[in-house]
């Protein structure tokens, strides 16, 4: 995913340096029921800064760039605005701060209630239990580096206005908030582990994704696909948006236009690019390419050759 197509999340104002306790990693704290919501700026050049969260977090980059890695657990990595990071219990980030003397940093952690978020997947599991009988609700800690989402940025922008708000009702606007949050992560998470071919053998959900993602270039029949899946189309619906938050039309048509880039970064013309991924007609594929991504599939090819 390149930077233009990362998903931003609002971004408050910075605070004036001499608002500031501390100049590398100033937190600004916001205390709920069920969560501790924090914005972070460094306005200064820092390295091996630690964080240490004892409940789940959930963070987000807003503005400038850190060079961080989760302490005994991976290797240094680049952490930018549109994407966002799961820590895990206990676990402690190591936080590089490179350009921070010209470019300040900001994010914003959401350190949550370990019971509130046993309890909302207890209730999940038990009241809206997933159709594909393998799979529950549940937070993969193992998958902890997502991008942005636009369902996911929205819960999020929803949580800081909850939590900035000067609101008597805050903290059960919060907790209805929160359990969107925890939904629409899951549900990003799910969506990256397609991405990545994870669950390819391990689910009927894994089976369909991959079933896809081999047929781009053919029709794909919603009902037939939900055949191969043991669904009824109605169940396969709900499948669908329960595990990833997006329904299959849109889920299939998202898939053809990424297989589309891939061609076109290859040099495959226009014609032959519609061809493979589905489209029968040209016009129509060049007017969906446009709508999903913003210019035509001749523009997008033509700004990767210029870049290389």
């Amino acid at each position: 995913m390149s930077n233009n197509s990362k998903i931003l999340l609002n971004t408050p104002e910075l605070r004036k340096e001499s608002q500031l306790l501390s100049l590398v990693e100033n937190q600004t704290k916001f205390n709920l029921n069920n969560c501790e919501f924090s914005i972070y700026e460094t306005h200064k050049t820092a390295f091996g800064v630690k964080l240490h969260f004892e409940n789940l977090a959930f963070t987000a980059m807003l503005r400038g760039k850190k060079h961080m890695k989760l302490e005994n657990r991976t290797n240094y990595f680049d952490y930018l605005p549109g994407e966002s990071i799961l820590v895990a219990p206990g676990e402690t980030m190591v936080i590089d701060f490179p350009e921070a003397d010209e470019t300040p940093t900001q994010c914003i952690s959401l350190s949550l209630n370990p019971v509130f978020i046993e309890d909302s997947l207890n209730y999940l599991n038990y009241h809206l239990p997933k159709i594909d009988e393998t799979s529950q609700w549940n937070i993969q800690l193992s998958e902890y580096f997502l991008f942005n989402s636009q369902a996911l940025v929205s819960a999020t922008n929803n949580i800081m206005r909850i939590a900035m708000d000067d609101n008597s009702q805050k903290d059960i606007m919060a907790d209805f908030a929160l359990k969107e949050l925890l939904i629409r992560l899951m549900q990003t998470q799910a969506r990256s582990m397609v991405e990545k071919n994870m669950v390819k053998n391990r689910s009927r959900m894994g089976f369909v994704v991959d079933y896809i993602k081999r047929n781009l270039h053919q029709k794909l029949s919603i009902e037939s696909i939900a055949k191969l899946a043991y669904v009824s189309k109605s169940n396969f619906f709900k499948m669908f948006k329960d595990e990833l938050g997006t329904s299959p039309n849109d889920f299939i048509l998202q898939e053809r236009i990424n297989k589309a880039k891939e061609l076109l970064a290859g040099q495959n013309t226009i014609k032959e690019t519609a061809f493979q991924t589905g489209f029968s007609d040209t016009n129509y594929f060049t007017r969906v390419f446009k709508q999903i991504e913003g210019i035509t599939p001749k523009s997008y090819q033509n700004r990767i050759i210029f870049r290389e």
